[in-house]
């Protein structure tokens, strides 16, 4: 979808930037917001391309960088941490041979760390793109990471 498709949607009002950011990520192939986009947003705005830089890089879960078509979130809050978030993180980036903040060499999967996911009673937990992983284990985690190896076409 074309930055102009999205921007129309919304009305030019300062209280839609954040529901805009989403529309534009979510249509992005790489999962992210441009420059071009970025550009684009602040003059239909009427605002600085600073201030949208400001909100895109202040939020977690927009990226200025392309990103892989599967984004990895693992939480990181003190719980998760203390039921083993830690290892599993160690464990996603020994499956995927990428530090945190990376991105695979087939553009696949982006791993990130969350500071709080909002399921303790379930840690540790990660999402994936949209959807919510609990209770993690290695095991779960090949299993996750499989399906969407497999599912590459499509987005899930």
């Amino acid at each position: 979808m074309h930055i102009q498709d999205i921007l129309v949607k919304y009305e030019a009002t300062p209280d839609k930037l954040l529901n805009i950011l989403h529309d534009i990520q979510n249509q992005s192939e790489q999962s992210y917001i441009s420059e071009s986009d970025i550009s684009a947003l602040a003059k239909y705005l009427n605002t600085t391309k600073a201030a949208i830089y400001g909100v895109v890089e202040y939020y977690s879960m927009f990226s200025a960088q392309p990103r892989g078509k599967y984004v990895i979130r693992v939480c990181k809050s003190p719980i998760c941490r203390m039921l083993g978030g830690q290892d599993m993180l160690n464990f996603i980036q020994s499956a995927l041979n990428i530090p945190t903040n990376e991105t695979d060499a087939e553009k696949l999967f982006t791993l990130e760390v969350s500071e709080c996911l909002g399921h303790c009673d379930k840690a540790p937990v990660m999402m994936v793109n949209d959807e919510l992983h609990v209770n993690l284990t290695p095991e779960k985690i090949d299993s996750i990471l499989s399906q969407y190896r497999q599912n590459k076409t499509k987005k899930l």
